[in-house]
């Protein structure tokens, strides 16, 4: 009787001890994260970047370069992921739209400023190829927001 008791109480510590580090893990909000894929179809390497954050260079993330490398994403149920063509979340090309005359010596086109930008993912968003978007393999920088 003592064995099977004992049995009981070990196998009830061990559940609560689980249970306890499982709401533990659990109970800060993992729903805030966007997860980078090298290639289309969320394939090839990948990292995971839990938010907020803010990463004005993607040239060492996790000890990687993937700056100029990702080709499609998957956004948390609570994240809103921005993303840029260039670094230090600059939008060089839109800013010169400020200034039309600048723009047209130079040679700049209303499409050129379409595609130099910034991209904005909202919730539960699965971009399956950055193509979609002239974007691929052209995210620079990244900021990652949460949303209650």
């Amino acid at each position: 009787m003592n064995r099977i008791l004992s049995g009981a109480i070990k196998t009830f510590l061990v559940f609560t001890v689980f249970l306890v580090n499982g709401f533990d893990a659990y109970g800060k909000d993992k729903a805030c994260w966007v997860d980078f894929f090298e290639h289309s179809q969320y394939s090839g390497k990948h990292f995971l970047l839990e938010g907020p954050v803010q990463l004005p260079s993607l040239d060492n993330v996790n000890g990687e370069n993937w700056d100029l490398r990702i080709g499609s994403l998957s956004v948390g149920p609570k994240a809103r992921v921005i993303v840029y063509e260039n670094p230090n979340f600059k939008l060089t090309l839109t800013e010169m739209a400020k200034y039309p005359d600048l723009m047209h010596s130079l040679g700049v086109t209303e499409k050129d400023i379409k595609e130099d930008a910034e991209l904005i993912f909202k919730a539960d968003s699965k971009i399956h190829d950055l193509s979609d978007f002239n974007f691929n393999q052209k995210i620079r920088s990244v900021k990652v927001e949460c949303n209650e």
